[in-house]
């Protein structure tokens, strides 16, 4: 019989999260009926959202998030044993299905890309830049965008797609090492925020004509700067607010009124799952095409060992990763 190990929300968030939030449970699965399958996680994702999505769980449920799994054995003729999926099963070693939510790796996914890959820039956070920044953001070539929380898994692919459209991209990350990965990246400016002496004065130095677009990770006073030196008809994608979801005061005031109506600025939030069926798949091509002509580069920020969850997922929320968090399992 398997053992499938869970890691489960024990009690809900207060500000930051410790280890006393989480608790490490195990099940005897049954044996497979059929049309099930039964799978093996072999890299789990640890997200932003998922500090904020828990709050819809209650106490004892596992916690949500989507892995990388292999069929380790099947009675579901769609599925063989060896199959490789990804799935929102959340934070387990071992779950078992009847094929609904499971979602085959593309059959022509390069042997050359680590499988994980469809954690990130393949997967989720390639999608979330992908779409936010040509859909909600309606990018346009020869425009200037600037990217908060640009090292990580989502703002990183954001700039290297406005470069990719030909754009001037403007980065912000809160160590020295992630400034120098941007560079690297091809962006045009990136400078540390936690040391400058003036935000607004480095976003005006980076762009002394202010920016068109603003890809927004992290809200709060950081993205209130940003807006306040958006040009006329700028477009604002709201994809998070890291910065706030570890609170326990009251939310941080929004931008002035006054500057989005004059300015007559566009802000949107937005989530992937918007996005199916054919489109979704013509972005998927669309990374997995980039990545492996080496037009958008990646970096992937591991964890081994499935007992180290929490701890990914908080040194995630603390910014410990550069790129995109993963535990292998």
């Amino acid at each position: 019989m398997v053992q499938a190990k869970s890691w489960t929300l024990k009690k809900h968030f207060e500000g930051f999260p410790t280890d006393g939030n989480f608790e490490l449970k195990t099940a005897e699965l049954p044996p497979l009926n059929n049309g099930e399958v039964l799978l093996e996680a072999l890299f789990l994702s640890v997200d932003p959202y998922m500090r904020v999505a828990a709050k819809k769980l209650k106490e004892g449920d596992r916690m949500m998030g989507e892995q990388v799994a292999r069929v380790v054995e099947s009675k579901n003729s769609a599925f063989p044993k060896g199959t490789i999926v990804t799935a929102l099963l959340g934070w387990t070693s071992h779950s078992i299905s009847d094929g609904n939510g499971l979602t085959k790796l593309p059959a022509e996914w390069p042997d050359k890309l680590p499988l994980s890959l469809a954690l990130g820039t393949v997967g989720m956070p390639g999608l979330t830049a992908y779409f936010g920044l040509l859909d909600i953001c309606g990018l346009k070539g020869g425009e200037t965008v600037m990217v908060s929380a640009a090292a990580g898994a989502v703002g990183s692919v954001v700039g290297q797609i406005a470069k990719l459209k030909g754009c001037k991209v403007v980065g912000t990350a809160g160590s020295d090492e992630k400034v120098a990965y941007l560079k690297k990246l091809g962006f045009d400016v990136a400078f540390n925020y936690k040391t400058v002496k003036s935000l607004e004065e480095a976003l005006r130095t980076a762009s002394p004509d202010g920016y068109d677009c603003y890809f927004d990770n992290v809200g709060g006073e950081f993205s209130n700067a940003v807006i306040l030196q958006m040009k006329t008809f700028g477009r604002i994608a709201i994809c998070g607010a890291i910065s706030q979801y570890n609170r326990t005061g009251p939310c941080s005031q929004g931008p002035p009124p006054e500057v989005v109506i004059y300015q007559q600025l566009r802000m949107e939030g937005f989530i992937v799952t918007r996005w199916q069926g054919e489109v979704r798949e013509k972005a998927l091509t669309d990374l997995m095409n980039w990545v492996s002509e080496g037009k958008i580069q990646y970096h992937e920020y591991i964890t081994e060992g499935f007992e180290k969850m929490p701890a990914a997922f908080m040194g995630m929320l603390k910014g410990e990763n550069l790129g995109k968090t993963i535990v292998k399992a």
